[in-house]
């Protein structure tokens, strides 16, 4: 069973990942607006992940005895002057869930609530995933400028990472879609 400090703060990280699943939906239908296909899928892909996140959390709690509080959603932004801006916006996101995440942990840890500290684990390793890609990509931007032909460059960067990730889920599930 969970206690209330415990649920409060699972309750409020299914809010977290419920709104960066509804920014990241906002940032496709915006990267499909200006034609960066590759950058749309990527964040349609990213939305859909971090509603897994969320309910691996509701299920967790349901199975714990808690009680999970599904939120009402934040309104994102929709408008952007650049996909750089985008990519910026999405590392300080990812890094603001992982400091999250970590709190949830030391407080798990605080309570001595062994179960959670261990179903924590998987997003803290998630954690270091998303924000080592959303690095990446940065990097990757960085060297390909700001110049005429970067919008080009930077939608076939991240539709390679689109492939390398669907053959990734591919082998790991022999029924998934593969590129």
């Amino acid at each position: 069973m969970l206690n209330e400090k415990i649920t409060a703060a699972l309750n409020d990280q299914i809010e977290l990942e419920a709104n960066s699943s509804a920014t990241y939906l906002a940032m496709a239908s915006w990267c499909d607006k200006e034609g960066l296909g590759g950058c749309a899928q990527f964040f349609y892909a990213q939305s859909d992940e971090e509603r897994e996140h969320m309910l691996k959390i509701v299920h967790y709690m349901n199975e714990m005895d808690g009680h999970a509080i599904i939120p009402a959603q934040k309104l994102p932004q929709s408008e952007y002057d650049s996909i750089q801006e985008v990519f910026k916006m999405v590392y300080a996101q990812e890094r603001h869930v992982t400091q999250s995440i970590h709190s949830l942990l030391n407080l798990s840890q605080e309570a001595n609530d062994h179960a959670t500290i261990l179903f924590l684990q998987w997003y803290v390793a998630e954690q270091r995933e998303e924000e080592a890609l959303m690095r990446e990509i940065l990097d990757k931007m960085k060297l390909i400028g700001t110049g005429g032909q970067s919008l080009y460059y930077i939608d076939k960067e991240l539709d390679k990472i689109n492939k390398n990730r669907l053959a990734a889920e591919a082998a790991a599930d022999p029924s998934a879609p593969v590129a």
